[in-house]
């Protein structure tokens, strides 16, 4: 520990910059070797991550080799990796629909609950993306995986995708998606909650119309039960906002939307780009977001709410390259508000996977820096409660797919009140 100490404080060097941006240094928070798994398929989508109090990590995806797709799960052998032997998820015959979004996971001592959308039985050519909410289920800390338990309860052939799920701290299971039930044009956004450990699932609840059709929801709870869930809305004229909705009485029932940025973003398309939402232990709110905005620039946006999702924060642009395109933001936040934010920034010839990260409550931001070697996309990030990160992503690398994890350290709570001298405990 004590040498670990000696890196942590030769290593961050913050110094606050223009519009309150904190810089590092050329070195970032302590970090751990990376970890890689190769994977000699057709196509590889995800991961999704997990860690838990004692550092051990885990990680879920999706392959597809030939006419095969296999939704797979496997936990580090250490704190911090290598990855254990991968263990199938779904069934033989739940025949998994294929998508752009990796299985959604999270994970509790033993508990391991996947969310996932299996092809409907009777997709017919008219419908192609007719498909079914799943929810597996380990009680062995992922050795072995039970039959799925359908989620949606229409019974209906059509679209059930772009889920996300989050276990609030009496143990309930959230699960939001997005859900063509009604046939409109658009459709709406979905929730349902889990009351027994993942082995049942109550009546479907629509929160919203006019859901982007594309664009991932994402779930979050606090520490006083509030549940939260956002994803993007089409407003009149084929705006294009991130909003919020909150529920105080434990997912019975959800508050109108809220707009996050009022980005008034005019796109005539789904941007196929979700925001990520997150608590700390004082009840703040954080949201991140892609948008192009009134002045159709790309960039990535943070704002949190301090009263429970009411109203918002100035939104804070976290990327700083002016010859790349950010893209598909995924953030981490700690008990104590140290924030974590991944991305991907891409060029006409590169995609690289950069991180920034917070130590006041979502106050100023490190420059963004750099994490893959070669072209790497779909990146993810999970911290526990020590303040322990795993950030996880996927690179191409002929002519094979590669899963690549790194953890990283925050300092202590101490050793940021010292610095920051404003740190709220």
């Amino acid at each position: 520990m004590a040498l670990f100490l000696c890196v942590l404080l030769g290593t961050l060097i913050l110094a606050v910059g223009p519009e309150g941006w904190a810089e590092t240094s050329e070195s970032m928070l302590p970090v751990w070797p990376k970890t890689v798994t190769v994977h000699q398929v057709k196509n590889v989508v995800g991961p999704s991550v997990q860690i838990d109090e004692r550092g051990f990590i885990s990680v879920v995806w999706l392959e597809e080799d030939k006419e095969s797709r296999t939704i797979f799960f496997a936990r580090s052998e250490n704190p911090g990796g290598p990855l254990g032997a991968p263990v199938k998820v779904n069934q033989p015959s739940e025949e998994v629909y294929y998508r752009q979004e990796s299985p959604a996971l999270v994970v509790h001592e033993n508990e391991v609950f996947v969310t996932w959308s299996k092809t409907h039985p009777k997709i017919t050519p008219d419908k192609p993306f007719a498909s079914e909410l799943r929810l597996s289920r380990s009680t062995d800390g992922g050795r072995t995986f039970e039959p799925s338990v359908l989620v949606n309860d229409d019974g209906l052939v059509s679209q059930h995708t772009f889920d996300s799920i989050q276990r609030a701290a009496n143990g309930t299971l959230y699960m939001a998606w997005i859900d063509a039930r009604e046939g409109k044009k658009e459709p709406g956004t979905f929730v349902a909650r889990s009351m027994d450990h993942g082995r049942t699932i109550t009546k479907n609840l629509k929160i919203d119309d006019d859901t982007c059709v594309c664009c991932r929801t994402a779930v979050a709870t606090s520490g006083d039960g509030v549940v939260y869930v956002a994803w993007r809305k089409i407003l009149e004229g084929n705006i294009r906002e991130t909003v919020v909705a909150r529920s105080m009485d434990g997912g019975e029932s959800f508050s109108p939307s809220v707009i996050v940025g009022h980005d008034r973003w005019i796109y005539p398309a789904c941007p196929h780009r979700p925001a990520s939402l997150r608590v700390d232990r004082q009840g703040r709110l954080y949201v991140v977001w892609y948008t192009e905005g009134a002045e159709e620039t790309p960039a990535v946006y943070l704002a949190y709410s301090d009263d429970q999702g009411k109203t918002f924060s100035p939104k804070q642009q976290l990327n700083r390259s002016k010859g790349t395109f950010p893209d598909h933001p995924q953030m981490a936040v700690d008990p104590e508000g140290r924030v974590v934010v991944i991305w991907e920034e891409q060029s006409p010839v590169r995609r690289e996977v950069v991180v920034s990260y917070s130590l006041d409550r979502g106050r100023s931001f490190s420059r963004p820096i750099k994490l893959n070697e070669k072209n790497g996309q779909t990146p993810t990030v999970a911290v526990n409660q020590q303040g322990t990160v795993v950030l996880g992503w996927k690179e191409h690398a002929m002519p094979a797919h590669r899963l690549v994890l790194q953890t990283m350290q925050f300092p202590t709570a101490d050793v940021t009140a010292e610095r920051d001298g404003h740190y709220a405990p």
